[in-house]
């Protein structure tokens, strides 16, 4: 009979060797600089317009907030946190969007399409 501690070293080391042992290789699919600029762009844009969508919600939520602060200082300081943060957050995300264009231009510019 086999004893747990063997039990769990085997299974150990099936489960961790297995995949080395079984899988086949796997190789690049051939494709041109174009190709990945494109899915890079792609990815870029998506994620800066969702950034700026989070951003416009958050200005929205914390100009609610200031409207409704009713004077009370706590509730004011947050509200114009919220703003301020949502502002460096969006001017964050123009800043990428805008260095990953340059960055894309000049790798397109030294390695062609």
């Amino acid at each position: 009979m086999i004893s747990s501690k063997k039990l769990q070293a085997i299974a150990y080391v099936i489960l961790v060797g297995g995949p080395w042992i079984f899988s086949g290789s796997a190789l690049a699919a051939s494709g041109s600089v174009g190709q990945v600029e494109g899915f890079m762009q792609s990815v870029i844009q998506a994620l800066a317009g969702l950034a700026g969508l989070v951003a416009t919600g958050f200005f929205v939520i914390g100009g609610f907030r200031y409207i409704t602060s009713s004077g009370n200082p706590e509730h004011l300081e947050r509200a114009k946190r919220t703003i301020m943060f949502s502002a460096t957050g969006l001017a964050i995300t123009i800043a990428a969007f805008v260095l990953s264009n340059i960055v894309t231009g000049l790798a397109t510019s030294a390695f062609g399409n």
